[in-house]
């Protein structure tokens, strides 16, 4: 029996999402949205689909522009720093939570889901809890290598784990570890719709040279913006750059521009942000200088780009780290992180993929093997059928 014929048997599934707060959970997140509701509409039929999040979470924003059905909860955050800021912050989440527990369960009770899934962030341990008390499956997510606090404690609650990577089972309490699937980190279909040739004519690019392209996610990253600074005369004499380095760097990145000799100026281009272009930038470039987010790496992985990441630290679990660690140790990237992060050794592994083509193949190669471009299908295949 598909799931095609299953959902047009049973008429409308419905669906509580709940995650959120930073777009590593909220993006996977509403690219199982979309996945589930293209595949249910091939049934003839459409799920009914609440997002449960907080209010001033990324997912508030996300769902209005999605069409999707949005209802705020109060909950808190356990912090696990030690100053004193933090410890009164904890304090004060102590008394919230409960309360988003209590609003929780009445969203559960009212919407009478199928299934939740939940895709991380603090929000999720309440609607989690609330599903296993009133005995709605729950399908939990996980993005990094080392699985979040709450997933921790929702994954004592779940119908079924899903992981991101093989390694994360051993994150897991024990007895969690047998409900666990390795499916992939969710990515949105349009990023493997890239046309090489359309970001060469829409950037003027030169299609003899290998692209480099930079970025530090949405928002930039200074520190890797300092970086490539210092080492675009020795890329750009044997590369082009395409860099987005995001609204606070962008006149510093214009002005070391401005100081380049002529013949290198017009092999490097920055924008504050790349849009809709992005999977056309990512289809050309030959080599990436990126962050080691747990959805830029599952992008960076699907296409199989060999990369080189600058981990943001610290970050929670110091996941950035731990992933760009892993990648680079079974030879799918290259890392610098901590005191390797210095201009030499940034230029050392650029120069090498570059003057070194069957070097970077090999690397990308590597990188496709750890992609799971289908994990968005696989996402939703356990969905509906924890819903079933």
């Amino acid at each position: 029996m598909t799931i095609y014929s299953s959902a047009a048997r049973v008429g409308e599934i419905k669906i509580i999402v709940t995650g959120g707060g930073t777009g590593g959970h909220t993006y996977p997140a509403l690219t199982t949205i979309r996945t589930i509701r293209e595949r249910l509409s091939r049934a003839g039929t459409e799920p009914e689909i609440l997002w449960v999040g907080v209010s001033h979470g990324l997912e508030a924003k996300i769902s209005v522009q999605n069409n999707v059905p949005f209802k705020a909860i109060t909950t808190g955050k356990l912090r696990r720093h030690i100053n004193v800021k933090d410890q009164l912050r904890n304090v004060a989440d102590a008394f919230r939570i409960p309360f988003g527990v209590l609003q929780a369960i009445a969203a559960v009770a009212k919407a009478k889901p199928d299934v939740v899934i939940s895709t991380g962030g603090y929000v999720c341990v309440p609607v989690g809890v609330a599903a296993w008390l009133l005995r709605r499956p729950l399908v939990m997510h996980e993005q990094t290598l080392a699985v979040g606090l709450a997933n921790r404690i929702l994954s004592r609650f779940a119908t079924r784990i899903l992981l991101s990577h093989e390694s994360s089972i051993e994150h897991l309490p024990e007895k969690a570890r047998s409900k666990a699937v390795v499916t992939g980190n969710p990515i949105r279909p349009e990023v493997f719709m890239g046309q090489r040739e359309r970001a060469i004519a829409g950037y003027g690019l030169d299609p003899r040279l290998p692209l480099v392209y930079v970025t530090g996610g949405a928002q930039g990253a200074l520190q890797v913006n300092k970086l490539i600074a210092e080492v675009l005369p020795d890329l750009l004499s044997r590369a082009q750059v395409l860099h987005q380095c995001g609204d606070y760097s962008y006149e510093m990145m214009r002005e070391r521009h401005a100081s380049l000799p002529p013949h290198l100026q017009q092999r490097y281009t920055v924008f504050p942000y790349i849009h809709d272009e992005l999977p056309d930038v990512l289809a050309a470039a030959d080599v990436v200088v990126a962050r080691s987010g747990a959805g830029t790496v599952a992008e960076l992985n699907a296409l199989g780009k060999a990369s080189v990441y600058i981990p943001l630290i610290p970050t929670q679990g110091d996941e950035q780290r731990r992933t760009a660690r892993h990648l680079a140790d079974v030879g799918a990237a290259r890392m610098l992180a901590a005191e390797d992060a210095t201009p030499d050794r940034l230029r050392e592994e650029l120069i090498a993929l570059l003057d070194d083509p069957a070097y970077r193949h090999r690397i990308s190669e590597s990188a496709r093997t750890h992609g799971r471009p289908d994990a968005a299908v696989a996402v939703a295949d356990e969905v509906l059928a924890a819903a079933r």
